[in-house]
């Protein structure tokens, strides 16, 4: 018999069941918390809660580890591809070589968009972002492939899979070009997923672009470790409008809106813009930490600490060697670089970043690659979500399967007005309004906190 939780409520006791993880936390199983109780849990953000039960990836950020389908991401970033990282993700092991093989050729062949979307792009105005664009444009996929079938074969379910993956690509490098006014470039049959998506972003009929190796290698590597990463954000929202049964690209096209917002995926931008404004102002980082460690001061330095991580972000680490070894190579000077070097030495010698976790993350290396390999700044969170969208397909796939889905609906706690009645437009004056409602106006509810005695014991 399991483990199990004890709740006392006003000296009654219930038994809660506890889910045993494979690794990190293990789980109180609360989903029959109210029909027993009359009571609901309160948890802002969700930071305490299991929203479902996953095989994908697993993250431990107090150790600063994140492996993918139990394999670390050291070894991923040093062995796999992209390619490869995807079809793990989304089907559960690593390929053996004739179906890496079968994978890329379906990539390959569904790498083409249906010629009629250019003149969706056409009709954006100039200077759309691309993130938006590309929502959209993924949305609107639907209309020219069909959705996956309740009860499709193994081989249908693997071909729209490929399509999303290769489309994607193919639609955030039309989306540059358009923008730009220059003419869409296609994906080439001869060309690797990575060597692909550069070569449409770059190519020109005056100056051909000259595939580089070690510019694919650092892209690829860019998208493997961007690849997936537990419930965050983006995630979360893919899983949560998936649970609505709706077709995968809406439910993609809701993880990129989720990961444009600046706290998620647009976070590497912003280390770019922070570093150019500490460049704009002499290269002087001290003025910059000083501002970071002001509590009144609402500056953050971008890049360092992360919500789960408490420790170093594996990413990071990663991201990092391959920044430096990437640069020298090519004789590459970026003076940005050099400002973030004496940044990350600064923090990671102040006791204040330290004992509050603050450590460089992936974000902070990796827009300084982003701009070695020529991507434009407004691309970035493109980028990003290119990277992640095997995480997201393979995560939207787990949650159709799981016979314990649910369509997501959270609770909440009421703390409003109690019932009133309406009361006629000539008879309302402001002044005759309570102090609840003045809290509500200004967004500051007053909650009232029983005095119910309880506790939790595990058994």
């Amino acid at each position: 018999m399991g483990k199990k939780a004890r709740l006392i409520i006003n000296g009654k006791s219930y038994e809660l069941p506890i889910i045993t993880a494979t690794d990190g936390n293990d789980a109180i199983d609360i989903s029959r918390l109210r029909e027993e109780t009359g009571l609901i849990t309160y948890d802002p953000g969700f930071g305490n809660s299991g929203s479902c039960i996953s095989s994908i990836s697993f993250m431990d950020g107090e150790k600063g580890v994140l492996r993918y389908r139990g394999i670390p991401i050291e070894q991923l970033a040093e062995q796999s591809s992209f390619v490869e990282t995807s079809y793990l993700l989304i089907n559960g092991e690593l390929p053996t070589s004739e179906e890496l093989s079968r994978f890329s050729l379906l990539l390959n062949d569904h790498s083409l968009v249906h010629e009629d979307m250019r003149h969706f792009f056409e009709r954006f105005p100039r200077g759309a972002h691309p993130m938006g664009m590309l929502a959209s444009m993924v949305n609107a996929l639907r209309a020219f492939y069909p959705e996956i079938p309740e009860r499709s074969e193994e081989d249908e379910i693997n071909k729209t899979f490929a399509r999303l993956l290769s489309k994607l690509r193919t639609l955030a490098a039309m989306s540059y070009r358009i923008s730009m006014g220059f003419p869409v470039v296609y994906p080439s049959y001869f060309l690797s997923y990575c060597a692909n998506f550069l070569n449409m972003m770059f190519d020109s009929t005056v100056r051909p672009y000259v595939i580089d190796d070690d510019m694919v290698q650092a892209l690829n590597l860019f998208w493997i470790l961007h690849a997936d990463h537990e419930q965050n954000c983006s995630t979360s929202a893919v899983r949560l409008v998936g649970s609505a049964r709706v077709n995968l690209y809406a439910a993609i096209s809701a993880g990129i809106s989720a990961l444009w917002g600046p706290l998620h995926g647009g976070a590497n931008q912003a280390v770019v813009e922070m570093l150019q404004a500490i460049h704009d102002n002499g290269g002087n980082v001290a003025p910059f930490i000083a501002r970071a460690k002001d509590r009144t001061d609402p500056f953050l330095l971008m890049g360092f600490g992360h919500s789960v991580y408490k420790n170093y972000d594996p990413r990071g680490r990663i991201m990092k060697d391959m920044c430096h070894k990437f640069l020298a190579g090519h004789n590459v000077y970026d003076p940005l670089l050099d400002i973030a070097k004496r940044l990350e030495e600064t923090v990671l010698s102040d006791p204040f970043f330290i004992d509050n976790g603050l450590y460089p993350n992936v974000d902070f290396y990796s827009g300084i690659v982003l701009r070695a390999l020529g991507i434009p700044l407004d691309m970035f969170t493109v980028m990003f979500a290119i990277g992640r969208l095997p995480g997201w397909i393979a995560q939207w796939k787990e949650s159709r399967e799981d016979e314990r889905g649910k369509l997501h609906r959270p609770r909440q706690v009421y703390c409003g007005y109690e019932e009133r009645d309406y009361l006629p437009l000539g008879m309302r004056h402001a002044a005759d309004r309570g102090d609840n409602s003045d809290a509500l106006f200004r967004g500051k509810v007053r909650v009232r906190r029983t005095n119910a005695h309880s506790a939790v014991a595990i058994s």
